[in-house]
C-alpha cells in the first residue's frame, strides 16, 4: 500500500505547497492547527504562507462504549456539533451523552490554560482562516471548529487536510467556503494508516510550535 506521507511535517510541508498560489503573503489569512495532532502540521503550512499560526481547540465526544467512534465534537466558543444518526443508531442515552461532554469539557478547559500561557487566542473577526488537521475521518471534529470559527465571524473559513475519507471532504465542502484535501483514498479506514510515522502528539509539542 502506498502511503504518502512520511510523517505531520512532510504532510504540513506538502499541503502548503498546495496553498501558496492562492493563500500566500496574504495579510487576512490566520492558520489554525486542531490540536493535537493538526498542530505540527498547520506549522509547516504557516511557515510557507508566512501567516500567523494559533491553535483551535477541539475535542471529539466518543462512544461511550467505543470512544474511538465519534458521535459528535465540541470546540471553543461553546460549540456542540452531535451526529443525531449515530446518537439514534447507537441507543446513546442524554445521561451518557451528558458524562462525555462534561469530561471533554473538563479536557478542553485544561487544554486552554495549558497552551495559553503566554497570552490570548489570536483575533478570528475578519480573517481568512486556515482550518488544518493531520486528517479527516467522520469529520465531526472539523465541523465543530468551523462551527466555532464562523461563530467568530471568520471572512472565510479554508479546510486544509493531507489525508481524508472522500464522503467526509464531500460533506465538509457544504461547510466551508474552500477545502484541500491531498488525499483521498478509496479505502479509508483511519488517517494514520497514511503516514509512515504518526505517533501521539503531547502538550509540549503544541507548545513549541506556537512559540
Amino acid at each position: 500500500m502506498y502511503v504518502p506521507f512520511k510523517d505531520r511535517k512532510d504532510a504540513g510541508c506538502q499541503l502548503g505547497l498546495a496553498l501558496l498560489d492562492r493563500y500566500d503573503q496574504r495579510d487576512d489569512v490566520l492558520v489554525l492547527g486542531l490540536a493535537r495532532g493538526g498542530v505540527p502540521v498547520a506549522h509547516e503550512v504557516a511557515s510557507l504562507l508566512s501567516a500567523p499560526l494559533d491553535v483551535l481547540l477541539v475535542r471529539k465526544l466518543g462512544l461511550p462504549q467505543q470512544p474511538e467512534y465519534a458521535m459528535g465534537a465540541i470546540a471553543s466558543g461553546g460549540v456542540i456539533v452531535l451526529d443525531e444518526e449515530v446518537l439514534r443508531t447507537m441507543a446513546v442515552s442524554q445521561r451518557a451523552l451528558d458524562a462525555v461532554m462534561a469530561a471533554e469539557r473538563k479536557e478542553l478547559a485544561r487544554r486552554e490554560a495549558t497552551y495559553r500561557r503566554k497570552g490570548p487566542a489570536k483575533t478570528i473577526e475578519g480573517h481568512t482562516v486556515i482550518l488544518v488537521d493531520d486528517g479527516l475521518a467522520t469529520g465531526s471534529t472539523m465541523r465543530a471548529a468551523i462551527a466555532s470559527v464562523k461563530g467568530r465571524s471568520a471572512r472565510a473559513v479554508v479546510v486544509a487536510v493531507p489525508v481524508g475519507a472522500s464522503e467526509t471532504c464531500e460533506m465538509i465542502r457544504q461547510e466551508a467556503d474552500d477545502v484541500v484535501c491531498l488525499a483521498t483514498p478509496e479505502i479509508f479506514r483511519a488517517v494514520g494508516l497514511w503516514y509512515q510515522e504518526f505517533p501521539q502528539v503531547s502538550d509540549d509539542e503544541v507548545r513549541r510550535a506556537l512559540a
